[in-house]
């Protein structure tokens, strides 16, 4: 196991500094930058475009040097803490994440412990209860959650509660509490709201995990060694949650990688349609003016936390089943 971890932690690092040039190279990707379309929308509003100041900004941001010189320069920065200037909104890029960080972590968590919560036990109940009334109800729900769009039942829900209860579920806080201070009125208000994303976000994730939950536990059930099992005598419950329910519970483990971005930066579609302050629409809007600093940063913090889940989730796994530690 120890021997397992230092192949997994030594691989880390390096990963971490390639990604960090993907993913600055992705940012200068397209055709021109920040200042350019700044020039753009300044000569379509028919404003006057003053060069010197265009050539300053150009200095300060260090735009009109090499791409691997702002590289290094904007790697430097982030290995110190600091994330950068934004561009757009003329402000660091850490305010601006740290802004909206805790209520991105608070929502990925909800949903998270929300799809966990159902899909292990529908998936165990499927399996268990193959081709009864229960696994055709819970396959057709799991069909339904799989096959429409998030962003569709986002906006089915919202005309629902607004059709038959005149209320607006967008965003997560009433109107008194958007910009109002953190106390317990508007946590436990943004309680009253988180539900409904939480339940849009977490919809596909729950079908499709009760669906592999499912088809995993059965394919162990159906093994050699618990048909032993149940021959020696042992009980049903002892045989399903011995063994098989340990290695169906795989894909829960393998899906941390995918888990941890998600709780920094949710659903962007969602996001959008429900008016919900987390780092996804910050991302785009940062990509749509080429911001490349703030873009970059949110991009580099997305893939750090699917490099660091992975390992979580190789961890997890080596403990969980032997045979991948082992080399099975």
């Amino acid at each position: 196991m120890v021997a397992f971890l230092i192949r997994r932690v030594s691989i880390l690092v390096p990963m971490l500094f390639m990604m960090s040039i993907v993913a600055f190279a992705i940012i200068q990707a397209p055709p021109g930058d920040y200042l350019e379309t700044y020039i753009a929308q300044l000569m379509a509003t028919g404003d006057d475009v003053d060069m010197a100041e265009i050539e300053a900004l150009e200095r300060m941001y260090g735009l009109d040097q090499p791409m691997y010189v702002q590289y290094w320069k904007w790697l430097w920065k982030v290995l110190h803490g600091d994330l950068g200037m934004s561009l757009e909104f003329q402000r660091p890029v850490n305010d601006l994440i740290g802004e909206r960080l805790g209520l991105t972590v608070l929502l990925g968590l909800f949903t998270v412990l929300f799809t966990w919560s159902l899909a292990l036990p529908i998936g165990m109940l499927s399996a268990v209860k193959q081709y009864s009334f229960v696994d055709y109800f819970f396959t057709f729900v799991s069909y339904v959650g799989v096959g429409v769009p998030n962003f569709l039942l986002a906006l089915v829900i919202m005309w629902s509660v607004y059709r038959y209860f005149g209320l607006k579920i967008t965003g997560l806080f009433s109107g008194d509490y958007v910009d109002a201070p953190w106390s317990v009125a508007r946590f436990l208000d943004m309680l009253k709201h988180i539900w409904v994303p939480m339940l849009i976000l977490g919809s596909a994730g729950t079908a499709g995990l009760t669906r592999t939950v499912r088809a995993n536990l059965l394919d162990e059930l159906k093994k050699p060694y618990v048909q032993t099992a149940r021959a020696k005598g042992l009980s049903e419950r002892k045989v399903v949650f011995k063994y098989p329910l340990r290695i169906a519970l795989n894909p829960f483990v393998s899906t941390i990688g995918w888990a941890l971005p998600g709780l920094f930066s949710g659903s962007l579609i969602v996001a959008m349609v429900l008016g919900l302050p987390t780092v996804g629409p910050l991302l785009l809007r940062a990509l749509m003016a080429q911001d490349m600093f703030l873009a970059g940063s949110i991009v580099l913090i997305l893939t750090t936390l699917t490099m660091i889940g992975t390992l979580v989730s190789d961890i997890v796994l080596a403990a969980l089943d032997p045979r991948i530690r082992m080399g099975g």
